[in-house]
């Protein structure tokens, strides 16, 4: 059983998938706000039981390694560390940039589009800004270093779309109102429907168990946080 855990942003999600069978048992995805620390562990556990998993038969992680808020990386890493570390047996472990999985969803709709399509998935950094990174459709394992990944304010955000065209690109993640309003007007971007913003950890779940198979394994002791600037 491989759990994955994802509480980059005020997203926060668990997810147990059987990798034996590429079936996503169960999942759970709230509004985290600034509790990640006091519900992760109740979460998982609950999520757990309610699966009938005892925690021994976990023999995978996966975690989102950034970006997001400083606190909020830490603690799903934290997590994955512990737990690995109280595991009966070393698990499998895949750490994935958390735009990663916002673009995941999409990628195969990308791939059947009647022209080539670009995935641009974001986040929103806190104060007006986002962190955003492209993804194209045949190369669905991708994982953005920093150097891929792009800030800046909305109007940089819409300033940067706008020098991707004639590109046609599908925006996806967390957008709020002012990169919407800004972006609309943009004939090569689309919006992507909102109620997909909040990332999901049975497909963070389900594109570790793909990395796993294609021998792109991580460590309790490489995994690190993704920062795009300094604390």
């Amino acid at each position: 059983m491989l759990l994955a855990l994802d509480t980059a942003t005020t997203t926060a999600s668990l997810a147990v998938y059987d990798r034996a069978h590429n079936h996503l048992l169960g999942e759970m995805t709230w509004e985290g706000r600034r509790r990640q620390t006091q519900d992760l562990f109740v979460a998982a556990r609950s999520l757990l039981d309610l699966l009938a998993v005892a925690p021994e038969k976990v023999t995978a992680l996966a975690v989102t390694t950034g970006p997001g808020s400083f606190t909020g990386v830490r603690i799903a890493i934290s997590a994955a560390k512990g737990i690995g570390l109280g595991l009966p047996t070393t698990p499998a472990v895949v750490g994935l940039p958390t735009l990663c999985v916002a673009a995941a969803p999409w990628l195969a709709a990308a791939a059947n589009a009647p022209r080539t399509v670009l995935v641009c998935a974001a986040i929103q950094a806190g104060r007006g800004r986002y962190n955003w990174a492209t993804f194209v459709p045949d190369d669905p394992l991708f994982r953005p270093t920093v150097a891929d990944h792009h800030a800046g304010s909305a109007a940089e955000f819409v300033s940067w779309l706008n020098g991707r065209a004639p590109s046609t690109i599908w925006l996806a993640g967390e957008i709020g109102d002012d990169l919407a309003a800004a972006a609309r007007p943009l004939a090569s971007v689309t919006i992507l429907d909102p109620i997909y913003a909040m990332r999901r950890a049975g497909v963070l779940a389900r594109l570790a168990a793909t990395h796993l198979a294609a021998g792109h394994a991580d460590s309790l002791d490489s995994l690190q946080p993704l920062y795009l600037r300094q604390p």
